[in-house]
């Protein structure tokens, strides 16, 4: 049933930032990737926000969890969860892996977009 509730939040997540990110292109442009950008900053808020409110303040149902921080903001960004992940090594005191997660994801993303790219330029 898990798997469900991810699907169901995933549908919901991937809505809402391709709303999200098409009306702030609308308005910004597309100059610069901020229709990207605002999702990947709002998500990254709400993981770490609903993170602390559902393991510390609620009592939610455990259905819930994966619906919202898995399917929902999963699909809404994969940003919210890389920076959950960071924040978690900087608070276990794991600076060097912090940093290390940090340079290689930006790096190897980028890195896998651009190769991508080429891969599909030679199909």
């Amino acid at each position: 049933m898990q798997i469900a509730w991810v699907a169901l939040g995933g549908a919901i997540g991937a809505v809402a930032r391709y709303v999200l990110s098409n009306a702030v292109y609308a308005w910004l442009g597309r100059a610069f990737p901020w229709g990207t950008l605002s999702v990947n900053l709002l998500g990254s808020f709400i993981m770490g926000l609903l993170f602390y409110l559902f393991t510390q303040r609620l009592m939610v149902p455990e259905a819930l969890k994966p619906l919202v921080l898995v399917g929902g903001l999963g699909a809404f960004t994969t940003f919210s969860t890389f920076s959950l992940e960071t924040l978690n090594l900087m608070q276990s005191g794991s600076w060097s892996l912090a940093l290390l997660n940090m340079l290689s994801s930006v790096l190897l993303c980028v890195l896998a977009a651009y190769l991508g790219l080429v891969v599909g330029r030679l199909i």
